[in-house]
């Protein structure tokens, strides 16, 4: 487990923290990449990643999940701060652990997406895809 405090806020990659209700309720209601995701796809991304939480009095305001294979390549991704808890840097925080996390394991390389929040994430150090030419996709979220 990783956990770490600052102002009042705890982190930790400690799965068994995580308020699934909440955070599924963040993602299916409140975010624009994950609108609509089903529970039990939120149950399974959760077993299958390494989770991340903030939390303040015990209660969870923010969450972030990391896929990896814990020796070349991690993705960041459903980054979620509260609306409550914005402007308090949690978002940056959480990219800084899933940062420092990977690295300790010794992973390379780190990716995410977003929209809107590309300044959030470069406070932690990422910048765009040096060469975006070389990514493909197969992208199945709006297919019948």
């Amino acid at each position: 487990m990783w956990t770490a405090t600052r102002d009042g806020y705890e982190l930790s990659s400690d799965p068994g923290r995580i308020d699934v209700d909440r955070v599924h309720h963040w993602l299916a209601t409140d975010s624009y990449w994950a609108a609509n995701r089903p529970r039990d796809i939120v149950d399974r991304s959760l077993a299958n990643s390494i989770p991340l939480g903030i939390y303040r009095s015990n209660t969870q305001v923010a969450f972030a999940r990391i896929v990896t294979d814990h020796a070349t390549f991690g993705w960041l991704c459903d980054v979620y701060v509260d609306p409550a808890e914005r402007g308090h840097g949690l978002g940056t925080w959480l990219a800084e652990a899933a940062r420092d996390l990977l690295a300790e394991r010794g992973v390379l390389r780190i990716i995410l997406a977003t929209w809107d929040a590309h300044g959030v994430y470069a406070k932690a150090g990422f910048v765009p895809v040096a060469r975006p030419d070389r990514w493909m996709e197969i992208d199945r979220r709006n297919t019948p």
